[in-house]
């Protein structure tokens, strides 16, 4: 992923998503060459000369001050996690470096353990699954069974069909991981283990290629996932996520069922096979 043209992609990406009047401008008529939102008429709202956005866009500079980046952020309507993606890129310096080796502490693989009654695990870097309880291993993919490389969500997702059946609305997933994934991608530019991955699915997904040239990006928050499980039919889980203070590359992943409903149940009864 190189810096600069993923800086043009997602900002032009960005300004596609609106209109004059969603800016507050008057729409002349007219047609447009290309759809959304002009060069110059997001440097006129975001106060600034067009030369400077255009170098801010096709990444000419290498320094731009907050209060550009802030301007340009709120005219582009830029939620939390695109607006730490436009800084990661414009910005490089503001990315986190290392990451490589990630080991999750003892103290984790037991809480992992002790959460019997629910699915979790541990995500690193470009969405590697770093540690899981029994119970996440039986109702998502045999971690165990896996050669190390080989756990990652995206690598799972987009090559593995049996994982990818698993997500009754796959496509959300997908697109969810490979936002997650440009987050992490920005947050760490250059790392050669990153850029492998993703030249390996873009070589052997076209699925990956079309969420990929979308240009989303989105932290790992909560939310909820239908799933099916070949063993005990259809399950709704909500999940949340703790992102671990003296490692935000690591993030924990817990699935939940509501009360009393059968997805509770189902859990259960797959907590009680996987023994």
């Amino acid at each position: 992923m190189d810096r600069r043209s993923e800086l043009s992609d997602f900002l032009r990406s960005r300004r596609a998503r609106l209109s004059p009047q969603d800016v507050g401008l008057r729409d002349y008529g007219g047609r447009r060459r290309v759809p959304g939102l002009r060069r110059e008429e997001l440097a006129q709202v975001a106060g600034l000369s067009v030369d400077h956005y255009v170098r801010l866009e096709q990444g000419r500079a290498l320094r731009f001050s907050p209060e550009v980046l802030d301007a340009v952020a709120r005219v582009l309507r830029l939620d939390p996690s695109e607006r730490e993606h436009l800084y990661n890129l414009a910005v490089p310096e503001a990315g986190r470096g290392g990451g490589a080796g990630q080991r999750v502490r003892p103290g984790l693989v037991r809480l992992l353990a002790a959460a019997e009654g629910v699915p979790a695990y541990v995500v690193g870097r470009r969405t590697d699954v770093l540690a899981w309880n029994r119970l996440a291993g039986s109702l998502f993919a045999d971690f165990d069974a896996l050669p190390s490389n080989h756990r990652n969500l995206a690598r799972l997702l987009f090559l593995d069909e049996d994982y990818g059946r698993v997500y009754r609305d796959r496509d959300r997933k997908a697109e969810d991981v490979v936002a997650y994934l440009r987050l992490d991608a920005g947050r760490h530019p250059g790392d050669p283990v990153t850029e492998a991955l993703l030249a390996e699915l873009a070589e052997r997904s076209p699925e990956f290629r079309r969420h990929w040239g979308a240009h989303g990006v989105r932290d790992k928050t909560r939310g909820r996932y239908r799933l099916r499980h070949p063993a005990v039919g259809d399950l709704d889980l909500a999940y949340e996520t703790l992102r671990l203070p003296d490692d935000p590359d690591q993030v924990l992943v817990f699935h939940t069922a509501d009360p009393g409903s059968g997805s509770e149940r189902a859990l259960a009864k797959l907590r009680a096979e996987s023994g």
